[in-house]
Order: structure tokens, then C-alpha cells, then sequence
């Protein structure tokens, strides 16, 4: 019995596998990664979707970020597991780990892009490009980056709304939840970042693709 549940589990982690599905994962979840952690990190400028809301918890809550991220990402994998399949959860799970290695990585070395700190609009474009790119290329391989994008495919999928709409939905409800303590004027460069994500996510999942005929909910 227990053979026969190895062998299953055996063929579904190496169905659909290709090397270079893994090393498009690979390479998106490094260049998002590098854009958050040189960019974003650097400049204050936040995300919204499930980034976003570990720090709006964390602030009125006091909840670490290390019990939040695990607890929201889960919920949003398993949310997307119903409409999107075990294929996307595994490969989801290869991107979640990637991207944390790849944060990892980055920490023991000094940040190679210049403080863009007082140019926060250069910062909020450049930021929303590093990540589009990254994510794009994650979510056109099948899976997601982490909750937020699991969360933004599956509301795509339900309601057949184009998924840079679905992000920002999301992205733009936990901005407006973030006013609650962040000022205004720092909340205009998050919206600016998570436009121009959103936008290029979608473009870079649906380049070089037919595309299909809108759906009547559209």
C-alpha cells in the first residue's frame, strides 16, 4: 500500500517536469527578488496583496511576519488548489522556496542598485518592473510566487476578469486598508508599483500567446 502511495506521489511530482520550466521559475522568482530587495527595501516603498497585509496585521496586531507569511500563503494555495489543480500547487511550493533562497542569497551581499530613495517615482516604476518581469515569468510556467499571486489567478479564474484587473483588486483593497497608518502621499508610489506590476505580469503571461475570446463576464 504504502509503495503504491509512493509510486503516485512519485509520478505527480515528476509529471509535466521540464528543466526548463524550472529554470524560467528560477529565473523569475531571482529577478523579482532582486528588485524587492534592492529596490523596495531600500526605498520604503510597500506592495499590496498578501505582502501588504502582513504589514497592516503586523502593525495593529503585533503578529510577527514569520507566523503571518506561512498562515496567509497556505490559505491562498489552498484556495487555488480547488480551482487550479495540484500542478499549479507544485510548482507554486518550487517558486515559494526558490524566491526565499534567492532573498537569502541577495542578504549576504551589499545592495547593487543605487538608493532611489529620493526619487520615489523612479524607485515605484523601477521596482514595478523588476517584479512584473519576475512574477510574469513565474505564473506563465504555472505557478505563483506566493499568496498573493495564488489569490489573483484563482479570482481570475472564478470571475474570468483579465489578471492584471485581479491584482489590482487585491493589491488595491489592502492599500486602502494600509491609509489606516501609512500617509497618503508614501500610499501613491505603492499604487504606482503595484499598476505597473500588475500590467506587466499579465503582459509577460500572455506574450507570444493566442489570445483567447473574452468570456460574457468580461
Amino acid at each position: 500500500m504504502n509503495r503504491e502511495r509512493l509510486r503516485r506521489w512519485r509520478e505527480m511530482l515528476l509529471s509535466d517536469f521540464s528543466w526548463k520550466r524550472l529554470g524560467l521559475i528560477l529565473l523569475g522568482t531571482a529577478i523579482a527578488s532582486f528588485g524587492i530587495y534592492n529596490i523596495h527595501q531600500q526605498t520604503n516603498i510597500t506592495e499590496g496583496g498578501v505582502l501588504g497585509l502582513l504589514l497592516l496585521l503586523n502593525h495593529w496586531f503585533g503578529v510577527s511576519p514569520a507566523i503571518l507569511t506561512p498562515i496567509l500563503d497556505l490559505a491562498c494555495y489552498a484556495l487555488a488548489l480547488r480551482y487550479l489543480g495540484g500542478t499549479f500547487l507544485k510548482w507554486s511550493l518550487v517558486s515559494t522556496f526558490s524566491l526565499a533562497g534567492f532573498f537569502k542569497l541577495w542578504e549576504q551581499f551589499p545592495r547593487v542598485l543605487p538608493d532611489l530613495s529620493a526619487w520615489p517615482l523612479a524607485a515605484a516604476v523601477l521596482g514595478g518592473l523588476f517584479v512584473g518581469v519576475g512574477v510574469g515569468l513565474v505564473v506563465r510556467q504555472g505557478g505563483s510566487s506566493g499568496g498573493d499571486d495564488a489569490l489573483a489567478l484563482t479570482i481570475a479564474h472564478v470571475t474570468h476578469w483579465r489578471i492584471s484587473r485581479a491584482y489590482l483588486v487585491t493589491d488595491l483593497t489592502v492599500l486602502a486598508l494600509s491609509l489606516s497608518y501609512i500617509p497618503v502621499r508614501r500610499i501613491v508610489y505603492s499604487l504606482v508599483t503595484v499598476t505597473v506590476s500588475s500590467l506587466v505580469i499579465e503582459l509577460v503571461q500572455n506574450v507570444g500567446r493566442r489570445k483567447e475570446p473574452e468570456t460574457a463576464a468580461e
